[in-house]
């Protein structure tokens, strides 16, 4: 008797857990919650864009740019070249995808060496330097957001070869008054690996000051910068995230079928 009674037991526990109810009918949670539909998205050919991306360098032009006439375009990628440039196009939340070469011919050390950075709305820097076997100041390295965080790992491939990376931005969010209300967020991949993991950014990524937040518009350009080093580029697409529309229907509950 007693055994049946511990089996029974534990049979009703397990149940319970599993969210049936009696009977072996289960429970449901309802969130309350009506999402909008998914939009289907076509992810395009293998280190092709996605359907709903925004494609800034196809490897034919720099149409989509402002201040590129000095930086070269050949063999279906462009060479940085004199002064920063910035994207016509303007973006908030989004995805961003870069493929990019540090020199193949090792010259120079540290910042010296196929310095770059790309830039989220114009302010803030993700940089991309040459960090193979080359030592810099952690938070300046390959895949830092500038002065404010090191990568979690140095994920960097050899001089001369193509790497990614994929970005996902979180912009800022400033009140009537020009009041932050909520930071940035950022995460990276840089080849697939995870280096920046939702890091809060304080400000702005300058080299000569503390970072800070100034009010900005929702939406900024893509920047790309020339430190005197012949970075190339190529494959470069964004990808607008905006929030998934909702609606609360009514509160929560727990239904029996």
């Amino acid at each position: 008797m007693i055994k049946r009674t511990t089996a029974a037991l534990f049979s009703a526990f397990v149940l319970t857990t599993l969210g049936f109810s009696d009977g072996g009918q289960a429970a449901e949670f309802l969130s309350g919650i009506e999402w909008a539909e998914p939009a289907v998205v076509d992810p395009g050919k293998p280190c092709g864009a996605p359907s709903d991306a925004v494609v800034l360098f196809d490897g034919t032009d720099m149409s989509q740019w402002n201040g590129a006439e000095k930086w070269t375009v050949a063999d279906g990628c462009v060479t940085a070249g004199p002064g920063a440039i910035q994207s016509t196009p303007v973006f908030g939340d989004c995805q961003v995808h870069i493929e990019w070469a540090t020199a193949e011919e090792i010259t120079g050390d540290g910042q010296g060496r196929s310095n770059s950075g790309v830039f989220l709305m114009g302010k803030y820097e993700v940089q991309v330097l040459d960090s193979y076997e080359n030592k810099t100041y952690f938070d300046g390295q390959n895949g830092a957001i500038y002065k404010q965080h090191p990568p979690l790992v140095n994920a960097c491939r050899k001089p001369g070869e193509w790497q990614s990376y994929d970005i996902i931005w979180k912009a800022p969010r400033f009140d009537e008054d020009g009041q932050l209300t909520s930071p940035a967020f950022i995460s990276v991949l840089h080849n697939g690996v995870l280096i920046q993991n939702h890091f809060e950014l304080q400000g702005d990524t300058p080299y000569d000051r503390p970072p800070s937040y100034t009010a900005h518009p929702d939406k900024g350009p893509i920047g790309l910068q020339y430190h005197g080093n012949p970075v190339r580029f190529r494959n470069i697409w964004v990808r607008e995230t905006p929030e998934l529309e909702s609606k609360r229907v009514h509160e929560p509950k727990v239904v029996k079928k």
